[in-house]
């Protein structure tokens, strides 16, 4: 089992910056996949960002693409997401997951996930 905790959520102005962090326990993350997603009230959970264990392949959604980074610390079993010119359409809450060794974008492929962070950027 893997148990993913996220933090660093919270309530921004548009424009300004949150960095998000994942800290994974239990069994670990080798050659695993790591992304992040998010809710927004009344839609579909969708895929935000991606990253292998290496941290040299990542795949983003279209609408943060320039805005986003993910990063990854293998020795600290931590993943984090920079998020950088934040909009009002980026209010959700925002999971952590762990896949298996292929890069994917699919939901249904991710084996683990954390519990949670809201964001909200107020206009």
């Amino acid at each position: 089992q893997v148990q993913l905790v996220e933090s660093g959520g919270g309530l921004v102005q548009a424009g300004g910056s949150l960095r998000l962090s994942c800290a994974a326990s239990g069994r670990t993350l080798n050659s695993r996949y790591m992304g992040w997603f998010r809710q927004a009230p009344g839609k579909e959970r969708e895929f935000v960002a991606t990253i292998s264990w290496s941290g040299l392949s990542t795949q983003y959604i279209d609408s943060v693409k320039g805005r986003f980074t993910i990063s990854r610390d293998n020795a600290k079993n931590t993943v984090s997401l920079q998020m950088n010119s934040l909009k009002p359409e980026d209010t959700a809450v925002y999971y952590c997951a762990a896949a298996g060794a292929t890069m994917t974008v699919q939901r249904i492929e991710y084996d683990y996930w954390g519990q949670g962070t809201q964001v909200t950027v107020s206009s």
